[in-house]
């Protein structure tokens, strides 16, 4: 459950004294709707033969709905219901997300993913996450996405429309459907308890380190901090933040604590220091800026990392697929000797 400062609430009990989990739903429903949903997914999967699929969606889908009612049922008594706009989102995402893994087409799965991605990013920017909003379309909407498609169409033999049973073994039926579906359940029900009763053992974050790390962040974007200042009128002529002596790429002085700066004019070379109350209220580091940094400073292996396993994929995709065309054409030529007599039918 969420205080109105919008920060969790871990490891503590609700107003009402109940655990936050209890508050919401009761454990019991959910880990039942859980049990019901795994074995819609299960049943909802692809397979030859008997299909379930449509009984197998309607119960994953009612076990959802049944959560959602009942959440949304609590919520509303302690005044913490959502907008419409995220039942909308969330619909979409689920139901995206159901048909992804049950399409027997991997071309119409990577299209579902791509809206699963949209509806999931709908629901960052509501709880004003842009930077994962855009990251998530950006990322694997664009990147991850051409990727999957790389693979699916060089080293795959897509059937034509209609001929279900020229598809492979691994596109048209499920491999342990049931095991499958169990363990992800079972994962999302200790996750989804996890997150509302929180771990005792967490600590809360520093207040003063989140200071110095937006601090960081803040003396990378001179321009920006130049650009607060002058709109809020703070700024003469010839004015700036004050640089380091050795480059134009950060401040000399920049206290968040204490709410005061260090400005020079560029002519005389004279510096004065801003007091608080001029302080502008929007002069702070976005939570966009601040990951973007942190990426960038802490993990840029990382970051590498990924883009060699992409680049990996596009080249086994490659690989894949130059072998195929050279079976096809072995086929081919060996039909051909086949046919006109040169070559032993046998």
């Amino acid at each position: 459950m969420v205080e109105p400062a919008g920060r969790l609430i871990c490891g503590r009990s609700a107003p009402d004294g109940k655990p936050p989990l209890d508050a919401l739903i009761n454990p019991i429903v959910l880990y039942i709707a859980c049990a019901l949903g795994a074995v819609g997914v299960a049943l909802a999967l692809p397979t030859r033969g008997v299909s379930w699929r449509v009984p197998g969606g309607i119960l994953a889908a009612g076990a959802g709905g049944l959560v959602v009612l009942l959440m949304s049922l609590n919520a509303s008594k302690s005044d913490q219901l959502p907008n419409l706009y995220f039942y909308a989102f969330a619909a979409l995402a689920l139901g995206s997300a159901l048909r992804m893994i049950t399409h027997p087409r991997p071309v119409y799965s990577a299209l579902y993913f791509i809206l699963t991605i949209i509806a999931s990013s709908g629901v960052y920017v509501l709880l004003s996450a842009e930077f994962m909003a855009f990251a998530l379309i950006i990322i694997y909407a664009g990147a991850i996405l051409i990727t999957y498609l790389f693979v699916i169409m060089l080293a795959t033999q897509a059937p034509v429309e209609g001929d279900e049973e020229l598809q492979a073994d691994y596109d048209a039926q499920a491999r342990e459907p049931f095991i499958a579906s169990t363990i992800g359940f079972v994962l999302l029900a200790v996750l989804t308890t996890m997150i509302f009763n929180g771990l005792g053992a967490l600590s809360t974050p520093d207040a003063g380190d989140a200071l110095k790390h937006e601090a960081r962040v803040l003396q990378r974007l001179p321009l920006k901090v130049d650009t607060v200042l002058d709109d809020a009128g703070l700024l003469e002529d010839n004015e700036r933040v004050a640089r380091w002596s050795q480059g134009g790429d950060s401040f000399a002085s920049l206290d968040i604590a204490g709410r005061t700066l260090t400005i020079e004019n560029t002519k005389t070379g004279q510096t004065r220091q801003t007091n608080p109350e001029q302080w502008p209220e929007d002069l702070y580091a976005t939570n966009t800026e601040m990951v973007g940094y942190s990426l960038l400073e802490e993990h840029p292996g990382a970051i590498e990392i990924a883009g060699v396993i992409l680049l990996m994929a596009m080249l086994g995709a490659t690989v894949l697929s130059r072998r195929q065309v050279e079976l096809d054409e072995a086929a081919k030529a060996h039909e051909a000797r086949r046919l006109h007599g040169s070559e032993d039918p046998s």
